[in-house]
């Protein structure tokens, strides 16, 4: 999903104006990998030529990943990524996180304070990411892979909806309230087409949202493979998943490292797919038909 010309025109409006709490504004964009060439167009010249005492914050998974036009405008500043015990303090300190819950989130997270928080935090979040994790497990035949993919697309979807309803309901609140329009059976005209503009800007946030679960989903996955791929090259190093031992070493007898690479692979492709809009649905049940066991020798 891009960034469309609707979500910034707002931002270019605001950074017009000067700054009334402090001396400085700072406009935070956090997905600028998903401006297009329209919307990134128009931000291209407020990026250029900011106004005074204005600054603009781009984040990007990595430069590359930029518009090449907006990237050649910007200062570059790579973020080291925190080491997983320093992620679990910041848990127990700023949010009285149990320690060995917070050593788990900040792990499983790889080290993502947003989606650490979420795991230390929620426990249906840890319910379903469990949930994930044992699909492989159940992708013993074409009938089960395409089981499996509905399963995946079914808990992408009751998180996203987890993550956006409230949220939904508080600015429909929010704008009814603005109005006056509180209470009201009958909304007028004027309202309705407001309301009707809100209504469609959730609706392309809660599609975004959930193609973003759906790929942390995959970033999960991915993160099993690659424990799996460990426990098969016997690599000196520590598993994402350490509380899955058991199962990653069951894994690991029912194929070779070269089967473990081609299903990373084969995620990083679904989630290439999802990225250039393929119905989420269809994505999944491909992979997970990749994923199934193959007649190989065991180790």
């Amino acid at each position: 999903m891009f960034l469309k010309v609707d979500e910034v025109r707002p931002l270019v409006t605001l950074a017009q104006q000067r700054p009334s709490l402090g001396r400085w504004r700072v406009i935070v964009v956090e997905d600028a990998d998903r401006l297009n060439d329209t919307s990134g167009n128009l931000l291209l010249k407020a990026i250029e030529e900011p106004p005074p005492r204005t600054v603009w914050l781009l984040c990007a998974p990595s430069a590359e990943d930029v518009l090449v036009t907006i990237r050649s405008r910007c200062r570059h500043v790579g973020l080291r990524v925190p080491p997983v015990a320093d992620v679990a303090a910041l848990l127990v300190r700023r949010h009285g996180v149990d320690p060995a819950v917070a050593a788990f989130a900040a792990r499983a997270a790889q080290s993502h304070i947003g989606f650490a928080r979420r795991l230390a935090v929620d426990d249906s979040a840890r319910i379903r990411r469990r949930e994930v994790l044992r699909l492989p497990t159940q992708v013993t035949s074409v009938g089960a892979a395409v089981l499996a993919a509905g399963e995946l697309v079914d808990v992408a979807a009751e998180e996203s909806r987890a993550a956006t309803t409230e949220r939904d309901a508080a600015e429909r609140a929010a704008l009814l309230h603005s109005l006056g329009a509180e209470g009201s059976g009958t909304l007028p005209p004027n309202v309705r087409s407001q309301v009707r503009q809100l209504e469609e800007n959730q609706k392309r946030r809660a599609t975004r949202a959930n193609r973003d679960v759906l790929d942390r989903a995959l970033v999960d996955l991915l993160s099993l493979y690659r424990d799996v791929l460990v426990v098969q090259l016997g690599a000196p190093v520590d598993l994402v998943n350490a509380e899955m031992a058991d199962e990653i070493e069951r894994l690991a007898t029912q194929g070779s490292p070269a089967d473990s690479v081609r299903r990373m692979e084969a995620i990083g492709e679904a989630r290439e797919r999802i990225e250039a809009n393929v119905a989420p649905l269809l994505a999944i049940e491909a992979l997970m038909v990749g994923l199934r066991p193959v007649d190989l020798p065991r180790r």
